[in-house]
């Protein structure tokens, strides 16, 4: 059963500390998305409420590392690759294991300006006959339209890649300003279910341009650092509704207090 929401007591920046602090490539984006949110997380232990992780998505990815670790062990371009012309294999390198694990390592870069270990966790890395590494990220979803990385919540996809970019430059690695999105779409439209979902698979380009970060990650770093809870973004769903909500059960608070004190003087209902 569900404990509830929990304060984290674990784990939290301390500006006094002189040891490295690490942080996760989605801890990066949470502070693009709203400062205030990655405050009270970092400094305070209150994170936003999470969600269920999205199982047939972990699915596809898994299904996808084996089809492409294939390809890594013979050195030899995945048919994907050949059909979008894109000349470079699957990495063959011992780190691959490592920077793919997202959870406990990833690709580890120590940032020395800030004193910060930022990490992120790959799905795959190609590589070009130069040497040059493509990030490659892969993503599934199931709609009628055509895939495509130039909506709204694709924005944090580009950011996710450029990133990753980021984090094997800082390590010393040679990496392609090209990234590539292996997107599977999920058919609705097939006549039965029959126990098999099928699937269409696009390989989307994306450019990748990394001069954001580093302006970011200082900014970031100083918001770690500073004692005051900054300011929320404008458009964070989730201060939007902490404010509404705080502000709703003040009323209702004040509004008791005025009928317990009018009934207390005896004036309630004059």
């Amino acid at each position: 059963m569900p404990k509830g929401y929990q304060k984290r007591t674990r784990g939290l920046f301390d500006p006094n500390s002189e040891e490295p602090y690490r942080l996760s490539r989605s801890k990066i984006d949470l502070f693009h998305e709203c400062p205030r949110c990655f405050y009270l997380d970092q400094r305070l232990g209150i994170p936003r409420t999470s969600f269920p992780a999205f199982s047939l998505n972990n699915a596809v990815d898994e299904l996808l590392k084996r089809e492409f670790d294939i390809h890594r062990a013979k050195g030899s371009a995945h048919p994907l690759m050949k059909a979008y012309k894109i000349d470079a294999v699957p990495l063959k390198d011992s780190r691959m294991e490592e920077w793919r694990d997202a959870l406990r390592r990833g690709v580890q870069y120590h940032h020395k300006p800030t004193n910060l270990i930022l990490r992120g966790g790959l799905d795959d890395v190609w590589v070009t006959p130069e040497g040059a590494l493509h990030v490659v990220d892969y993503k599934a979803t199931s709609k009628k339209d055509e895939v495509t990385i130039d909506g709204y919540w694709q924005q944090g996809y580009k950011r996710q890649v450029e990133i990753y970019q980021w984090l094997l430059r800082g390590i010393g690695e040679k990496v392609s300003d090209i990234a590539y999105f292996v997107y599977v779409n999920g058919n609705s439209e097939a006549p039965s279910f029959d126990g098999k979902l099928e699937f269409d698979v696009k390989v989307i380009p994306h450019k990748g341009d990394t001069s954001w970060i580093e302006p970011l990650v200082l900014k970031m770093n100083d918001c770690l650092r500073g004692e005051e809870v900054p300011a929320a973004n404008p458009t964070c769903e989730y201060c939007g509704y902490r404010e509404a909500a705080g502000k709703e059960l003040q009323a209702r608070v004040a509004k008791k207090r005025v009928v317990k004190k009018a009934a207390g003087s005896g004036t309630l209902g004059i």
